[in-house]
């Protein structure tokens, strides 16, 4: 057997203690089997050194190819973690089931973009490599571009498939691959299963050089032509209205600047400050602390206000990455000198379905057939915002917005006006079937202009939706668990809550739990029903109060538990605003610490 003396130092490392037994099995195969000999060196000189923490990091597990790609740290060798072997498989999965599900594939293609991440260009490129090796044509857009302008891309040149390669907002180590069909959404059943068995059995991976398509027309650079028409058709979206407005916009070192940025020029937006200390595409994130550039983080936005207070903005606006999330912040009023605060993803989310459905209503086209997709854990105040303006909502939804752009195709693009998520991700228009920052970027920029004229602040105006429709106040949790212990550690929590579920949370009873992956539905008293819509990994704790509830699911991207707080007060019971917002925090706060001692974390 080759390699034995390797082998035995591995075994002797599990037997030891030093590496756990599925680093054991995983190194076994990468030294035994033909299509990891490229790596055998690198494996080699770990084991020789012994590096064990290393391997046991890079191979307790082999890194999951989900329903929507491939995510993780990079590392040069391991199952578990982001290199050539576990792009490079990826990709020739994608492609194989690509092509078993296409009667003609002649003329098979497929789109690839990529972020400012380190290697991001390097694993675009050897993804274009398989899929030209494998028969598909690619279109490349050189230089790096957003997520939802690859997800457009796909539509527009009528690809059969799509790759981005980015990791949205993790930190810097990490980089990942987003797996796209022919509609420009992420993949939905049946096509995940598919690609994932695909991928899993991937052997060979065969690769052309890159230049050599490049010169014979097997890869052509689109870049040019793809910007022109993403900008035109998100414009297309926008509203005659006010442009007066002063706004800061910061990429966080990623991506955003290239389509942020003449979305709202071409719409009329001149006073536009890109912020500098953010501007660089760096994928190190060095101005942004913890070098984490996620928009859901207020941390991000305090240089940003600092600096907005300094010039007098209107409005400050910041996307992740890859630019498919999009956070804000303003002022809390229109006096001088007002202090600034950001708003949650549910509350954006809020605001921007209030805004569009009240544009539809003055332009005379909003329909009952019209209709906005929300998900399991995203704030009901867009449900209730829909009923107000007589329209559909749809949210019985897993967490993703892949399900969101599910039920677009399944209901019809022409009715659809808007989908949202609580992780600040948002869509308007046809375009695209993926979240776009950029679109809410111009909506949410319309109507801080439109307030403008009428001396409100977009706090202002969340706070007239909570008079109208009830204070609804929400919190996510993330609980970071990383490695072997920590999934399973997931898996007893996500049990737990299943099997014996806190009683009572800030002094409410829990009225009944629902369970979607066992699709029931547990009453106080026991007894227990079946219960409809999607089946995932996810628990709802309802509070006896209406409209309060839990939501408790594994992340499918990182390694964490979320915990999704819901409070509300009806409108009927609200008698000063600022005294009914403060009990919900307080009640908030009182749950988060009680799911965090029932959950040990």
């Amino acid at each position: 057997m080759p390699n034995t003396h390797l082998l035995n130092q591995a075994e002797q490392a599990a037997a030891d203690g030093k590496i756990t037994p599925g680093a054991l099995e995983n190194i076994r195969s990468w030294l035994t089997e033909p299509k990891y000999a490229d790596y055998t060196p690198q494996l080699a000189e770990h084991l020789e050194t012994g590096k064990w923490q290393e391997l046991d990091d890079a191979f307790w597990t082999i890194i999951p190819f989900g329903t929507g790609g491939r995510r993780g740290r990079m590392y040069p060798i391991g199952s578990n973690t982001i290199n050539d072997r576990t792009i490079g498989e990826s990709a020739q999965g994608l492609a194989e089931y690509v092509k078993s599900q296409s009667r003609e594939t002649k003329n098979l293609s497929c789109a690839i973009a990529y972020d400012t991440r380190h290697r991001s260009e390097h694993f675009a490129r050897l993804c274009a490599e398989v899929m030209v090796a494998a028969g598909l044509k690619v279109f490349f857009l050189q230089g790096h571009r957003s997520t939802p302008e690859l997800s457009f891309a796909v539509r527009f040149k009528n690809c059969a498939c799509g790759i981005m390669v980015t990791a949205s907002h993790n930190p810097p180590s990490d980089n990942a691959v987003k797996a796209y069909w022919s509609t420009g959404g992420q993949l939905l059943p049946p096509h995940d299963k598919g690609v994932i068995d695909c991928v899993m059995s991937t052997n060979a991976i065969e690769r052309t050089p890159f230049d050599e398509a490049l010169a014979d027309g097997r890869i052509v650079r689109c870049q040019d032509e793809v910007d022109a028409a993403f900008i035109d058709a998100v414009v297309s979206l926008s509203t005659p209205g006010p442009r007066d407005l002063h706004v800061v916009y910061s990429p966080l070192h990623g991506v955003g600047a290239t389509a942020v940025c003449p979305v709202l020029e071409k719409a009329g937006f001149s006073q536009v400050e890109l912020f500098g200390p953010h501007a660089e595409p760096n994928g190190d994130f060095p101005n942004v602390p913890g070098h984490v550039s996620n928009p859901e983080n207020p941390e991000v936005f305090d240089a940003i206000i600092d600096h907005a207070t300094q010039v007098g903005a209107d409005l400050i606006m910041a996307t992740d990455p890859d630019c498919d999330r999009l956070g804000c912040a303003a002022p809390l009023t229109t006096t001088a000198g007002a202090e600034w605060q950001t708003l949650t993803g549910n509350q954006i989310g809020a605001l921007l379905t209030d805004y569009l459905l009240e544009s539809h209503k003055k332009r005379g086209d909003l329909s009952p057939e019209n209709y906005v997709v929300t998900t399991l854990v995203t704030t009901q105040l867009i449900r209730r915002i829909a009923a107000s303006y007589n329209i559909r909502a749809y949210g019985d939804l897993l967490v993703g917005f892949k399900w969101i752009a599910g039920v677009i195709d399944e209901k019809g693009p022409d009715r659809f006006l808007f989908g949202s998520e609580e992780s600040y991700g948002y869509l308007a228009g046809q375009h695209v079937r993926d979240k776009d920052a950029a679109v809410a970027a111009l909506l949410l920029s319309e109507l801080a202009a439109q307030l403008k004229t009428e001396g409100q602040t977009l706090h202002e105006k969340l706070d007239s939706l909570f008079w109208q429709h009830g204070v609804h106040a929400e919190r996510t949790v993330s609980v970071q668990m990383p490695g072997s212990e920590g999934m399973s550690r997931m898996k007893e929590l996500m049990q737990q809550f299943r099997d014996a579920p806190p009683q009572e949370l800030a002094g409410s009873s829990i009225s009944q739990a629902r369970d979607y992956l066992s699709q029931t539905t547990t009453r106080a008293d026991g007894t227990k029903q079946s219960l409809p819509g999607p089946q995932g990994d996810i628990v709802i704790l309802d509070l006896e109060q209406e409209g309060n509830y839990v939501a408790i699911r594994p992340s499918g991207t990182e390694p964490k538990i979320k915990l999704y707080m819901f409070t509300f007060e009806p409108p009927e019971q609200i008698a000063n605003l600022d005294r009914t917002k403060q009990q919900l925090i307080d009640r908030l706060d009182h749950i988060e610490a009680e799911m965090r001692a029932f959950a040990g974390v």
